[in-house]
């Protein structure tokens, strides 16, 4: 039996169920807290599947009706633009959540701790560990605010606004990942205002002090003091740090959903 045979006898919600997985599991592996390195591949596939499981009926409407068959070129371009689909909204919402590591680049950088590393499970290599917390503590935050249904809900809004079939505008995709990494950049400068606002008074005072005392390691007298500032500044600021990233996440994700 030819290729072409098969896929004629091929029923058609088999097939829509795949693609509609093809751009879940696209969405999975990109998208940030579901995408996390940290988690296991068999519990993001178990999970991929079963959120597709439940997408397909809701879904099929949006594709295709090839109740005579389709041809295998075809079928091959819808499956391709599902996976870039998924992993479209996948990327452009990790752009923007790493405005949490420009802030705590930033923020220890300002306050010396840009020495301390550890491991960024999102972004899977060293980093500053205030950058590591803030990633950390920013992904627990969006399951505990339930912005994981917001991202869920916006993947199943995709149909509306990418439907199967109808092709993949590259220049507004391009567009909207510019605007995102822009956006996180901007993001991560003003989260870790408090902390540049902090530096720059800490330096200008510890450039005059050494201009008034010539002899003395200024800077390396007052590098206590400057930890321990910077971590007190850390206490006092992380709340207000997180609810303005959560609200902004909230707000960047509204235009993908079409309800």
């Amino acid at each position: 039996m030819s290729a072409q045979s098969l896929l004629d006898a091929l029923p058609i919600d088999a097939f829509v169920a795949f693609a509609v997985f093809c751009r879940v599991g696209a969405f999975f592996m990109t998208a940030p807290a579901f995408g996390d390195f940290a988690l296991s591949p068999r519990l993001r596939l178990a999970t991929a599947l079963a959120v597709a499981a439940a997408m397909a009926p809701a879904a099929a409407s949006h594709y295709p009706d090839w109740a005579g068959g389709a041809a295998l070129p075809l079928m091959t371009s819808l499956i391709l633009t599902e996976i870039l689909a998924g992993a479209f909204l996948g990327l452009v919402a990790r752009a923007f959540v790493s405005a949490l590591n420009v802030a705590g680049q930033v923020a220890a950088l300002q306050s010396g701790f840009s020495l301390a590393q550890i491991f960024d499970p999102s972004q899977q290599l060293q980093g500053a560990i205030v950058a590591g917390f803030f990633a950390v503590l920013g992904t627990t935050l969006i399951f505990a605010t339930g912005l994981h249904h917001v991202l869920l809900l916006a993947l199943a809004d995709s149909y509306a606004l990418m439907a199967p079939g109808r092709g993949i505008n590259i220049g507004d995709m391009s567009e909207a990942v510019t605007g995102a990494v822009g956006d996180a950049f901007s993001l991560g400068v003003r989260l870790a205002a408090p902390f540049i606002l902090f530096g720059l008074v800490f330096q200008a005072g510890v450039g005059v002090l050494s201009r008034l005392m010539p002899q003395a390691q200024v800077f390396f007298m007052l590098m206590p003091a400057n930890l321990a500032i910077g971590l007190l500044l850390l206490m006092l600021t992380t709340g207000l740090i997180m609810s303005a990233f959560i609200a902004s996440l909230d707000a960047f994700l509204a235009p993908f959903i079409s309800r």
